[in-house]
């Protein structure tokens, strides 16, 4: 931090911070930003693991441990695991004690996804098939999907009576209008699209999770991965390996010099 507000006590000038936010700034050297949206970053920590794990942790914990709280032997589905929150969530699915079947389009993700805990992977057009085999037929407790149109009809197939669609992203596009029967239809499902924003609206929030993923890093129980590091002039660059689908874990953007 180069400078704080005069009400702010929590922090003071010269302390390393990573931050949340829903604003603009993720591409720029300096940023004006909320202090009550600020973390502390323990001594040791670099800033390429912080920004790793902020956002994408923070959104793996609370579909973990609020959307739906795994609980010993819950079943989990979680959607392109090999990605910057999918191999955060596997992890800490794994820490809870479930089991997880992760999904990824090629066999060098899978075997990615294999090596950072999951219990099977497959591809998605046999995941289906695969949870059925894994749960003798009776399918998953929750499916993770931040994938959107591509698998949200599958998903609603994978999972078992009274089990949980949570829609957490959309990189496939947004999920087309659906008939609410086919809840009832399917094993009265239930669906759910939550965001970051809410289950971390008080500090006091934002900071138990952030303390939960901090703890869990520092025991070894989750290691964070970066795919790539890029300049921010190479911002463009970044972009185009995200929309390729060939990325592993989080890319991060450098400030010039860094």
């Amino acid at each position: 931090m180069i400078e704080v507000g005069e009400c702010v006590e929590f922090a003071a000038e010269g302390d390393k911070v990573a931050f949340w936010s829903t604003g603009c700034g993720a591409h720029a050297k300096r940023v004006c930003v909320r202090a009550d949206r600020t973390v502390s970053m323990p001594i040791g920590m670099s800033p390429e693991v912080a920004t790793a794990l902020l956002v994408q942790g923070l959104t793996a914990h609370y579909l973990a441990t609020s959307t739906f709280p795994i609980a010993s032997d819950h079943v989990a589905v979680v959607h392109a695991a090999a990605g910057g929150v999918g191999l955060l969530l596997t992890q800490i699915v794994k820490i809870r004690g479930g089991v997880v079947l992760g999904t990824a389009s090629s066999p060098e993700k899978r075997s990615e996804i294999i090596r950072n805990g999951a219990d099977r992977a497959a591809n998605y057009e046999e995941f289906v098939e695969s949870v059925k085999t894994l749960t003798d037929g009776v399918g998953a407790n929750v499916v993770h999907d931040g994938v959107g149109a591509a698998t949200f009809d599958a998903s609603l197939t994978a999972l078992q009576p009274r089990g949980l669609m949570v829609l957490y992203g959309s990189t496939s596009g947004p999920v087309a209008p659906f008939d609410l029967l086919r809840l009832y239809s399917s094993g009265s499902l239930f669906v759910t699209h939550p965001t970051l924003t809410h289950y971390i609206a008080t500090r006091t929030e934002l900071l138990r999770r952030w303390q939960d993923l901090l703890d869990w890093v520092e025991s070894g129980d989750v290691k964070v991965q970066i795919g790539g590091t890029y300049q921010v002039p190479d911002a463009p660059e970044a972009h185009r390996a995200l929309e390729s689908s060939s990325t592993v874990g989080k890319l991060v953007l450098l400030p010039n010099g860094n």
